[in-house]
């Protein structure tokens, strides 16, 4: 199957197929994840390639879930989720902590910056990146893996996505500037390897959002770069860092 191009959407479709056959609903913005509803249970299924990751307000639906697939498929039972993906993931009695603090330090070790000077703060506030045309240019491929693992790192640090996405957008043509500012990111996440997303239960299920934008913040075109952020009672679900699609001219 892994030597297939084609074999992932084969393999999606087949499974997604089984499911639907079975009353789940394929997700509206999550094609990926799968949704059953029983009386007043429920059951989510999200779904990686060959991976899967199953939870339900009923441990009989759960079971059920794995009866059935197992029926079907040749599968296994990893047991409580813990690691997915560079995820880690610590569940407690009424709280669920998500990091990825391994990952971090591994990133650490692959840009040989585990004994760095620690940062405060992702990048100064003073920094404004631009195209910086008579710096001095640094290797593409190193610049490039930088952002790279940065940007898979965001999946769990919404603190640093503003900085990563900034850097992200020199990497045709990269300097010595850009790659202190990357630098700058990694000494940051030196001090907070440890840092997460902390997901409390029997709190309130009120839905917040945040929005907020610069002024004229990319000095390259003139456009604003906007942020917004989503909370369901005290738990972070949902984050972004976006430069305008045009030029506003005012603050308006």
């Amino acid at each position: 199957m892994y030597g297939l191009k084609q074999a992932p959407r084969q393999w999606y479709e087949r499974l997604s197929s089984f499911l639907l056959s079975h009353s789940y609903e394929r997700g509206k913005i999550d094609k990926t994840l799968f949704i059953k509803k029983s009386c007043s249970n429920i059951i989510l299924v999200q779904v990686y390639v060959d991976d899967i990751i199953f939870g339900s307000t009923n441990e009989n639906l759960c079971k059920q879930f794995f009866t059935t697939m197992q029926g079907e498929f040749e599968m296994s039972m990893m047991g409580e989720l813990n690691y997915f993906l560079g995820l880690q993931i610590k569940q407690l009695n009424h709280e669920t902590f998500l990091s990825q603090t391994k990952y971090c330090k591994e990133l650490l070790k692959k840009f040989n910056m585990e004994s760095c000077k620690e940062s405060a703060t992702p990048m100064a506030t003073n920094c404004y990146l631009d195209s910086d045309d008579k710096g001095t240019s640094v290797d593409q491929t190193k610049y490039r893996g930088l952002i790279g693992s940065l940007l898979y790192l965001i999946a769990s640090r919404p603190d640093i996505m503003f900085s990563v996405c900034l850097c992200a957008r020199f990497q045709a043509n990269p300097k010595e500037s850009h790659f202190s500012a990357g630098k700058r990111i990694l000494k940051y996440l030196q001090r907070t390897t440890t840092v997460g997303l902390w997901y409390p239960t029997n709190v309130s299920l009120n839905l917040v959002g945040y929005s907020d934008s610069d002024f004229a913040g990319c000095k390259i075109d003139r456009k604003s770069i906007s942020g917004t952020c989503h909370l369901l009672g005290s738990s972070l679900v949902s984050w972004h860092s976006k430069k305008q699609a045009c030029v506003a001219l005012s603050t308006a």
